[in-house]
């Protein structure tokens, strides 16, 4: 999730383990900072731009290390404030704040190895878009009311806001699997094979979702509204390049990407150069991650090292998020492309 959701976390949850055992705006600070850690594995580089894409969200992100990382963390800051005798509560409000990072982060599609280094494998439940103020907001409100007002019942202002965070996710793990059930018998239904089938929402909101389905060859972009009358979906289909993929599987940065996305990438030329995308981050003909890993030369594919991030946004992002405004209400327009 976004920084902000981050930090609203790790500060609500700070505050609800503290109480009032100690200062609001000190449990509402170490909550912050260390629920805002885990994320500065960015500054690390691995040495490609792929690579960097795939450790973000590793070590940094993982239970384990996080556990341990709480016990000194917590201990430091019962020592600084001169609330030894207050060390294990530290402890464990820091550990919340620590863990709660990734956990949230594994409510997104991207893909968080929560399990190292028992396990390198990317979680992602897919249910929740990397910005959503629906979720924030309450966090936020919770924590203004609980460091601001002088009342003892305002910490129950930052309880309201974690809870109705929370549930707000439970929402949309079950639209999320309401969605995957429609686009299932649609794609049934019109006799397209799907190996696999990925549902995310579109930005900023839980109502409007898309749904990728990938086979050996193709991959079918559909968009789907809780909003749409009836269960019929429209699917478009795109050529995930299958000779492109055979020659070049053995290339690292795509082995690598075949990996983290359990499949869902595709391979695409573009003028003498191929690219790497992410498929389930962005959308058709735009995709957050996307990387040149060859050229090609009288057609056939040469691998290439990666010199950086190449993903290609919307011009009209204005246009881009005006129309999954108008999507979400159920109205059938064509997304941009």
């Amino acid at each position: 999730m976004d920084s902000l959701s981050q930090l609203a976390l790790g500060a609500a949850v700070g505050v609800a383990v503290m109480g009032r055992r100690t200062a609001v705006w000190k449990a509402a600070l170490w909550g912050g900072v260390c629920g805002t850690l885990p994320d500065l594995d960015v500054v690390f580089d691995h040495g490609d731009a792929v690579s960097n894409m795939t450790m973000h969200r590793a070590d940094s992100h993982a239970l384990f290390w996080l556990t341990l990382a709480a016990l000194p963390i917590g201990a430091a800051v019962a020592r600084l404030h001169g609330q030894w005798p207050l060390w294990r509560r530290w402890v464990l409000a820091v550990w919340a704040a620590l863990v709660t990072h990734p956990l949230l982060d594994a409510m997104t599609v991207y893909g968080t190895q929560l399990l190292r280094p028992f396990s390198s494998e990317p979680l992602g439940v897919g249910s929740m878009f990397i910005i959503d103020p629906l979720y924030t907001l309450p966090l936020v409100v919770g924590v203004l009311v609980a460091l601001l007002a002088r009342s003892p019942r305002a910490l129950r202002w930052n309880v309201a806001g974690l809870a109705l965070s929370t549930a707000y996710l439970g929402w949309s793990f079950a639209a999320q699997q309401h969605v995957l059930g429609v686009a299932r018998a649609a794609l049934a239904q019109q006799g397209i094979p799907a190996q696999r089938v990925l549902v995310t929402p579109t930005p900023f909101n839980t109502v409007l979702w898309r749904v990728v389905a990938v086979s050996d060859g193709a991959v079918h972009e559909g968009f789907r509204s809780l909003l749409d009358d009836g269960p019929a979906m429209r699917f478009d289909r795109f050529d995930r390049g299958a000779p492109l993929q055979a020659a070049l599987a053995a290339h690292p940065p795509v082995a690598r990407m075949a990996w983290f996305t359990r499949g869902f990438y595709k391979l695409v030329a573009d003028g003498d150069t191929v690219l790497l995308s992410d498929l389930r981050m962005g959308q058709e003909p735009n995709y957050t991650f996307s990387f040149p890993v060859a050229r090609l030369q009288g057609g056939v594919p040469q691998p290439m090292a990666v010199p950086g991030n190449a993903g290609r946004r919307p011009k009209d992002i204005g246009g881009a998020l005006r129309w999954v405004w108008v999507r979400a209400g159920g109205v059938q327009v064509a997304p941009p492309r």
